[in-house]
């Protein structure tokens, strides 16, 4: 009897807003087969409270994090972050080599108080997996749109230390230099981007990015 075929893995890459998590509910509920959804919102739900949001940490300067009362302070939670990260890798890999497909919808960044270089280390943990590596792409000003249609954050009302972290978050997490394949949210429904995907892993080519992005 010949080995279970390897799973598939989807990364959807973005900024907070950038529409990420409705892809991935699209992808569990129209592609064939089993779809697992494990990514952000899934890890730092099992994440104790004192190390929230852990890999959800977004892209800030350190003088703009407001302490919150029960929870570590950013500079023990960096600390933490490298683990965090290959322990959420190492189970995607361990589904994918069962036969299971993953998508996972992610915010990578360096932008912390010191260099982590979190995202080579967590493509070698994917290696010899197939991966496709999608980047979640949303002008700024939509973003904010849908701050303020879902939090009431209005752009030039809230604090300089917010504005910043939005216009640093985006050029942060799309710094690592491409993707297999890249969606725009502002121009297409969570359902069309799905679409997009699904074509592309039915024609191809394979994605190649997370393996280059592993031998950097």
């Amino acid at each position: 009897m010949g080995a279970d075929p390897l799973g598939q893995i989807v990364i959807l890459n973005g900024v907070q807003r950038s529409g990420k998590t409705s892809i991935a509910q699209v992808v569990q509920e129209t592609f064939p087969g089993v779809w697992m959804n494990i990514g952000v919102d899934a890890h730092i739900r099992c994440t104790p409270p004192a190390f929230r949001p852990g890999v959800g940490l977004r892209a800030q300067q350190p003088e703009w994090a407001v302490p919150v009362p029960g929870r570590v302070p950013l500079e023990v939670l960096e600390q933490h972050l490298p683990v965090l990260y290959a322990a959420l890798y190492e189970s995607v890999a361990a589904h994918a080599r069962l036969g299971l497909n993953v998508v996972m919808d992610v915010g990578h960044h360096d932008a912390y108080s010191k260099p982590l270089r979190i995202l080579p280390d967590c493509a070698r943990r994917l290696a010899g997996l197939p991966v496709l590596f999608v980047g979640v792409r949303c002008p700024v000003d939509v973003l904010w749109e849908r701050r303020e249609a879902t939090w009431g954050q209005v752009r030039g009302e809230v604090d300089a230390g917010a504005t910043g972290s939005v216009l640093l978050g985006v050029d942060a997490i799309h710094a690592h230099g491409g993707y297999d394949l890249e969606v725009d949210t502002s121009v297409l429904s969570p359902e069309a981007c799905a679409e997009v995907i699904r074509k592309r892993l039915a024609e191809g080519p394979p994605g190649s990015r997370f393996a280059e992005i592993a031998r950097e």
